[in-house]
């Protein structure tokens, strides 16, 4: 929806296609330079779970979904002789397996796959993750291939090619086998210092060098989109295709979050934070990333229950007849139970943790029950949970960065909980900036291609144009103070109850 604020679309100037392909769709938006989205597209993504903890995509769905959305985007786009370049932002740390012709061995494992944590046990050591950036998770691809290299050896011997989303949709593209370091590094088999791919993590995985895609920095151009692809989409002339960035990574562009004391922070399904380092650091909360902001990289921390834990109650536990949906007189009364819920305390561990703990066996609790809490006490505690626990990954992060964080961009379903975005800033003690877009990912995408492209002198500040930024969350002083107290005892929790977790673990098995 465009804002009211904005004049209407200029009728000339350039046009950019961006592509967002994600866990369960494809979606393709046109956006000019203004950062206006003016055309949308969607298809979606069929997933597959052969056994518990299995979750696979077919690889000719990622092409054949961003085929339809751009399709279905540009017809509704009258002169496309306007659109002078495309950039795709992928899901990260999924990959695929293919024949130098483009065709899948097999399904591909997904990022939540959660197959490989014996591989993690065996093979996550400190030396992988300093040179990797990436913290032993079943998330990297890298862990993966190691379960690949151990229970299907053939099938990945014989793959000409292994590469992430963006590199096989590059290769539909352009018919290259082409990577950007903004996506290729989501595999956990580079050396992030000198964005490359290490022989000593190839042999964790089982592949080689020569199964790899060739490397095109993010942000410049790849290559130009194949003549008769252009003419399957009506596009007058093949255009530039614009090496991205993992969706994270262009969430926080599409925010315009570049500055050295910015942060974003995405209250998604999960709950997504970063900010721009000049330089590779690496450290126990987050994993680091290539950025899409040339020369750059991304210190991000994740934790998997973000919104959807919030969902999980209101479906579970909340008013029957809303069927998880936003329900007014829930937050009502989770208002009503006031700071620290009544002495009520989460650990938001229903997906087990990443940041900042990196536990897979981690439960969530909630402690402190007395006959006097009811609902919205519970729901309080599960919002502040989430809130005291993202404080706590961010202030890492500023610690590492070494630049204080002046304000975080917010963005994703859960800051439109006025609510939980008050908490939130309480929580952290820092100002929250809203995201007005609604493809934040995508809009990031386009400012990379319109940087490309020559719309602007680079990266930053097109993302500083084209971002549309809303009104500003502004945190109260005495409830920082109060959070910060609360937070340290929710911290003490997990150190306390975490040598139960492999016990419940267990008992759930048997």
């Amino acid at each position: 929806m465009l804002s009211p604020s904005r004049p209407p679309a200029a009728t000339d100037g350039p046009l950019v296609i961006a592509v967002d392909t994600s866990t369960t769709a494809t979606k393709a938006v046109v956006i000019d330079a203004a950062g206006r989205a003016l055309a949308t597209g969607r298809s979606d993504i069929p997933m597959h779970s052969p056994a518990p903890g299995f979750y696979e995509h077919d690889p000719l769905d990622w092409w054949r979904t961003t085929d339809e959305a751009v399709r279905a985007a540009l017809a509704q786009v009258p002169d496309r002789s306007r659109v002078v370049a495309m950039c795709v932002t992928p899901q990260r740390q999924s990959f695929g397996l293919f024949r130098s012709d483009g065709r899948p061995l097999r399904r591909a494992p997904l990022w939540l796959d959660s197959r490989a944590s014996e591989q993690v046990a065996r093979y996550g050591r400190e030396t992988v993750h300093a040179l990797s950036g990436m913290p032993p998770d079943v998330t990297p691809s890298i862990y993966k291939l190691a379960w690949l290299k151990e229970h299907e050896p053939d099938v990945l011997r014989s793959a000409d090619r292994i590469v992430t989303v963006h590199g096989y949709l590059a290769f539909r593209l352009t018919g290259r086998w082409l990577d950007s370091t903004g996506t290729a590094d989501s595999l956990g088999l580079f050396d992030m210092a000198r964005l490359g791919f290490a022989d000593a993590l190839l042999d964790v995985a089982g592949v080689t060098r020569g199964q790899m895609a060739g490397l095109v920095d993010a942000g410049a151009v790849m290559d130009t989109i194949r003549t008769d692809v252009a003419d399957g989409w009506g596009l007058p002339r093949p255009i530039p295709l614009v090496a991205g960035c993992g969706d994270g990574q262009a969430a926080g562009l599409g925010a315009g979050a570049v500055g050295a004391d910015e942060a974003y922070l995405n209250m998604g399904t999960a709950i997504v934070m970063g900010v721009h380092s000049p330089v590779y650091r690496y450290g126990s909360v987050y994993r680091t990333d290539v950025a899409g902001l040339p020369g750059h990289f991304v210190l991000e921390a994740v934790q998997n229950s973000g919104a959807y834990l919030a969902g999980w109650f209101r479906e579970n536990l909340g008013d029957p007849a809303l069927d998880g949906r936003p329900d007014p007189a829930l937050d009502r009364q989770a208002a009503a139970a006031g700071i620290g819920a009544g002495g009520l305390v989460a650990l938001p561990y229903w997906n087990a943790v990443q940041s900042p703990h990196w536990d897979p066996l981690a439960r969530g609790a909630v402690v402190g029950f007395t006959g006097g809490h009811g609902r919205g006490h519970v729901y309080r505690a599960i919002l502040e949970g989430i809130s005291l626990e993202a404080a706590r990954n961010l202030a890492a992060l500023e610690h590492d960065a070494g630049t204080p964080i002046a304000k975080v961009h917010v963005m994703g379903g859960g800051q439109r909980s006025p609510l939980w975005r008050q908490i939130m800033a309480d929580a952290i003690g820092l100002p929250l900036v809203a995201c007005e877009t609604e493809e934040v990912s995508a809009l990031g995408a386009a400012t990379m291609a319109m940087a490309a492209a020559g719309a602007y002198d680079d990266v930053a500040t097109a993302a500083k144009t084209m971002a549309r930024q809303g009104a500003v969350q502004q945190p109260e002083p005495a409830a920082h103070q109060r959070y910060q107290e609360i937070g340290a005892v929710q911290r003490e929790l997990y150190d306390r109850l975490k040598s139960l977790f492999p016990k419940l673990h267990d008992c759930a098995a048997g």
